[in-house]
């Protein structure tokens, strides 16, 4: 891969760092990457992997803009009400960068097309906004062997952490099953800071790059947690739980299913400040 004298210009300041380089620049045109949601979390990472030059670009999200996106979802315009969230943010990713080809799936993510989808790709990005759909990806990208980073939103926190399957703890290492129905309020129910979506977002697609390049350490093995109203970052160590019913050492899943989480009898209202839905 040669560059043009417009790439040379456009990616310049990658290439000038020794991180990088032009090795590092290629490798980030070759690789293939999945964002899942071209929501809140979907839009920042979508625009930077764009600008950044990466190669091709999966987004898959069977919505359609509705005003009430357009607080946080930056990728989409007040002109874009009512059309499909993928074509919209396509439209954007391209206008920023055309040498990148991008691939958008206007459907639901589901226990049937998620291991082809994923097996297109290099990289997967979580950014959805429920739990059945969190497992499933995490589940999806186990079985596919694909790295994972995972992000989460709510009200005034946000966190985010990188799966490297069969290497670190996945999302069922911590949260084995989802919780409850109705026990963790949405962002619909809760609310979400929007300027939260972005500063998540870009963790999110530093993320990846990093692990394209290879460079730095990955968020393995920690959950990187950010409280907006303290401005205050924490990292929570995890580990690899051995008993973990899909990467542990006796799995008890084995087949990708969707995860409906069982059915809340409990008042949910004491717990809400305790827990964080992950939403973007």
């Amino acid at each position: 891969m040669a560059f043009t004298e417009e790439q040379l210009v456009r990616y310049s300041r990658h290439i000038i760092l020794t991180e990088v380089g032009g090795k590092g620049q290629k490798k980030i045109g070759q690789a293939k990457v999945l964002i899942v949601g071209a929501g809140g979390l979907g839009s920042p990472i979508a625009l930077y992997l764009a600008a950044a030059g990466v190669g091709t670009l999966g987004l898959i999200d069977a919505d359609v803009v509705d005003l009430s996106n357009l607080q946080r979802q930056i990728i989409h315009h007040t002109s874009d009400i009512g059309r499909p969230k993928v074509l919209s943010a396509q439209e954007k990713m391209v206008a920023i960068n055309s040498d990148v080809k991008v691939v958008p799936y206007q459907e639901n993510l589901d226990a049937d097309n998620a291991l082809k989808i994923f097996n297109d790709f290099d990289y997967v990005i979580d950014g959805t906004d429920n739990f059945p759909a969190k497992f499933l990806i995490n589940d999806a990208a186990h079985f596919a062997k694909k790295p994972l980073i995972h992000g989460g939103i709510l009200r005034f926190e946000g966190q985010l952490f990188t799966i490297l399957p069969g290497t670190s703890a996945c999302y069922r290492c911590i949260f084995p099953e989802p919780p409850p129905a109705g026990l963790i309020p949405t962002c619909q129910e809760a609310g979400v800071l929007g300027a939260l979506a972005g500063l998540i977002g870009t963790l999110q697609g530093t993320e990846v790059l990093k692990l394209i390049l290879g460079i730095g350490k990955p968020l393995t093995d920690r959950i990187l947690k950010y409280d907006a109203l303290r401005t205050q970052f924490r990292e929570i160590p995890i580990r690899r739980n051995p008993n973990c019913p899909l990467c542990g050492g006796n799995p008890t899943i084995r087949t990708l299913e969707v995860q409906e989480p069982p059915v809340c009898d409990t008042d949910p209202a004491p717990l809400r400040s305790q827990g964080m839905n992950h939403q973007p």
